[in-house]
């Protein structure tokens, strides 16, 4: 194989085919001519590009490689590394957009010659959208606003250098004058250095496909999507910022209804954020507007630089007919607290996702610095120090919207800075977000909404409080496709299992917007609460602590229509009590299996493998059946991207079919209705799909369930219960006995969803009533 080569994983191999990673490892036990590990590790191996592609267009699994996996895939296996690459396509991607024609004239001459020829016009683009260069570092861009100052550039010879913003990274401090002062080395502007031609000739065949991948979905598009690849390949690397909720916060700086008509026609001039990562906040801003941002590592600041410019507008042509860019970004590499880039900033919005639990953040260095307005923060509340050099960058009357953990809402080390935030009116809103809306994932965390103090002007007398945790998925109704009466949702309105995969981001953006913009009181959802009440010992902001879960069943309303649902479900299951049963003795049938069966026709196996969010079709999982819930359904928005891993041709449900659970050792079995067709198969489930013709699926389903029965198809080579589907035994009859049989089977089956259903309801009742009686919305008499 070529030195260097590209190479790629087993997820990167299903991508290019357009199957899941399960195929990849079906097609490595199953072809003996597949491509042998060129790389990686054991568990993860690599293998050559260009020997997997030969392979798949010889199985006639591939025709042609997509596009956009050949560019990512020379992106990955760059020699430079994966970083480096992004870069170098950053800057011709603006080439290619800012002048097009140049590009095309570069394009047409040979490797050599191109990469020869690739950094002076790189050197223009770059000039123009991201400012002149300083010892060929190339700045920031525009101008800056009238009375907005910016840090400039570090001389030559400065030796200044800052990591990452990782929790408990260390970061090296400037000195310190007499008298405590700190001083830091000045940021540097924006690392994107200009490839030299050496650079980029190992770049060049890269460059050309990125271009054609530009020319079909545009050059900001392009470097979003490789740019997106490479941090979804590097999870831990950064702290990332999900695009859903980097919207929210913007759309969260917006003035709330009740203000000032005046301000909320004023657009939003400029926009900071100081601790930028991968620029996610600022990329979600829109309109006309100029973009601060720092972040400490240098390669970072580079790539924020390059996917600004290139999401900024296109090139304009002034009125004498001369081609100039449109203003790019400022950008700035350096530590925020230590070496603050703007000084003398006064933005008109600050978005921030500061790093959470630095403990070395330079609280000794900068005791006396003028930004702690509201207090020295403790060593332990970087946070708080975050939200005072926000405030303190703000114009007066500037909106800040930050996510922050949990514990800066609580922590007894930063009351007395919570106090001063709420006295001075600084702070407008604490917002609890479900878990999953951003790393760490099971973390709920909350949105901080900041006002920088006007002077002359009474501070706000309170604060919004929120919780939107209920909003965090969709709650099926556990009664819907099983024929029994509708029920609740489930607890806390979430699907079981929680997390990121259930996140259903428009119903807690809608939640959090309404919260914000109506400011009013609803029951279990938000509070606005007089600062008065919140300055006690604690100066506790959780808005769990302030805003009780709502009663169960709705309040003290809602419980006569719980308690009238529950008397009809009542009513309904006593109906539906079986018959007393009629002593027999046991009987001897003939038996045969289920293996049998699906050898002789009679019906058909497969096994589940879609996981919810695989597959665009709702799934049926182990939960659903012990449940008896409704096929586990996903939003759009939480459903697996293209190129993702998803299942391989999910198995879909059509009515009759019969689904057992493999695991656990419980008897349990469905009857797919018209209400569950349609639905994917879930992992670790068992269809049996019997022809009618020979089989009834209730005569089916009701003789799987049996304990004798499962006990003796089950086995415990592990920890749990396995149930080989095969071995299960149903007694050999006639199909017109067999739909005696299962008449009364599907009897049992509907008997059992009744009481389900009660039980939640009396559940539901009980719990309301409790609540009602102990917070006297309810009285005993």
């Amino acid at each position: 194989m070529p030195e260097n080569a590209t190479e790629v994983t087993a997820a990167g191999i299903a991508r290019l085919a357009g199957v899941g990673r399960a195929a990849v490892s079906n097609w490595r036990r199953r072809y003996a001519d597949f491509p042998q590990p060129v790389g990686g590790t054991g568990t993860s191996p690599s293998f050559a590009l260009a020997e997997v592609e030969q392979w798949l267009r010889d199985q006639g699994k591939l025709a042609e490689v997509p596009l956009r996996e050949r560019v990512w895939q020379a992106v990955a296996g760059h020699p430079a590394g994966a970083g480096r690459a992004l870069i170098h396509v950053g800057c011709a991607l603006l080439l290619v957009r800012d002048r097009p024609t140049a590009w095309l004239e570069l394009a047409a001459a040979p490797d050599e010659r191109m990469a020869a020829l690739l950094p002076q016009a790189m050197e223009h683009v770059l000039t123009a959208r991201l400012g002149p260069a300083a010892d060929g570092v190339h700045g920031a861009g525009a101008p800056e606003p009238a009375g907005v100052h910016t840090a400039g550039a570090q001389e030559p010879g400065d030796d200044h250098t800052a990591g990452g913003q990782e929790p408990g990274d260390d970061h090296t401090a400037g000195g310190q004058e007499p008298g405590g002062v700190h001083t830091a080395s000045p940021p540097e502007p924006a690392r994107v250095h200009t490839p030299t031609a050496q650079d980029l000739l190992p770049s060049v065949p890269l460059l050309r496909a990125a271009a054609e991948l530009a020319a079909g979905i545009g050059a900001g598009q392009a470097f979003e999507f490789l740019l997106g690849r490479q941090l979804d390949a590097n999870p831990r690397q950064y702290t990332l910022t999900p695009p859903q909720l980097a919207e929210l916060m913007v759309d969260l700086a917006e003035p709330p209804k009740d203000a000032d008509r005046a301000a909320r026609e004023q657009p939003v001039r400029s926009v900071l954020d100081p601790a930028a990562g991968t620029g996610a906040l600022l990329r979600a801003v829109g309109g006309p507007v100029a973009l601060y941002a720092q972040e400490a590592d240098p390669a970072l600041t580079a790539l924020t630089a390059l996917r600004l410019a290139l999401a900024a507008e296109g090139p304009r042509r002034p009125a004498d007919g001369t081609h100039r860019a449109a203003p790019g970004p400022t950008v700035r590499t350096g530590d925020t607290l230590r070496a603050d880039a703007f000084p003398e900033l006064a933005a008109d919005t600050v978005l921030c996702h500061p790093p959470f639990n630095e403990r070395n953040w330079g609280h000794d260095e900068l005791a006396y610095d003028p930004r702690w307005e509201y207090g020295l923060p403790a060593r332990t509340e970087s946070e708080l120090a975050w939200v005072q050099h926000v405030l303190a960058r703000l114009r007066d009357g500037g909106t800040a919207v930050l996510l922050m953990p949990p514990a800066a809402a609580s922590r007894r080390s930063g009351r007395r800075i919570r106090a001063g935030l709420l006295r001075r009116g600084a702070l407008r809103a604490v917002i609890a977000l479900p878990a999953g809306a951003a790393p760490p994932y099971g973390i709920p965390l909350h949105l901080w909404i900041l006002c920088k103090p006007e002077p002359g002007v009474r501070p706000a007398a309170d604060l919004l409080l929120a919780d939107t945790s209920d909003h965090s998925g969709p709650a099926p109704d556990a009664s819907a496709g099983t024929g029994r009466p509708p029920g609740g949702k489930a607890a806390g309105g979430r699907t079981p299992g929680g997390g990121r995969e259930r996140f259903d981001w428009p119903a807690v953006r809608s939640a959090v917007l309404d919260a914000w913009r109506d400011r009013a009181d609803v029951e279990g959802v938000s509070r606005v609460v007089p600062v008065i009440e919140l300055l006690d010992d604690d100066v506790d902001l959780a808005p769990a602590r302030h805003l009780p879960r709502p009663a169960s069943g709705g309040g003290a309303s809602g419980l006569g229509e719980v308690r009238e649902r529950l008397t009809e479900t009542l009513r309904l299951t006593t109906g539906l009590v079986p018959p007393a049963a009629a002593p027999a003795e046991p009987a001897h049938r003939p038996l045969t299996t289920v293996g049998e069966l699906a050898r002789a026709g009679a019906l058909f196996l497969h096994s589940g493998t879609a996981v919810p969010g695989s597959t665009a079709a709702p799934v049926l999982t182990e939960h659903d059946i012990l449940t008896g819930a409704a096929p586990t359904a996903l939003p759009p928005a939480c459903q697996e991207a293209p190129g993702g891993a998803a299942a391989d041709d999910p198995v879909l449900l059509e009515p009759g079919d019969v689904v057992v659970p493999v695991l656990g050792g419980g008897t349990a079995a469905r009857v797919v209705d018209a209400a569950t067709a349609g639905a994917a198969l879930g992992r670790n489930l068992q269809l049996l799909r019997p022809d009618p013709a020979a089989v009834d699926p209730w005569f089916l389903a009701g003789f799987l369930r049996g304990t004798a029965n499962h006990r003796q198809a089950s086995s415990h080579a592990s920890t749990a219960a396995r149930l080989d589907a095969r071995r299960l035994q149903l007694p050999r009859m006639p199909l017109a006995e067999q739909q005696r049989y299962g008449e009364r089977f599907r009897e049992l089956a509907a008997f059992e969803d009744a009481l389900r259903t009660a039980g939640r309801l009396g559940g539901q009742l009980v719990q309301g009533m409790y609540d009602g009686l102990t917070d006297g919305t309810v009285t005993p008499g």
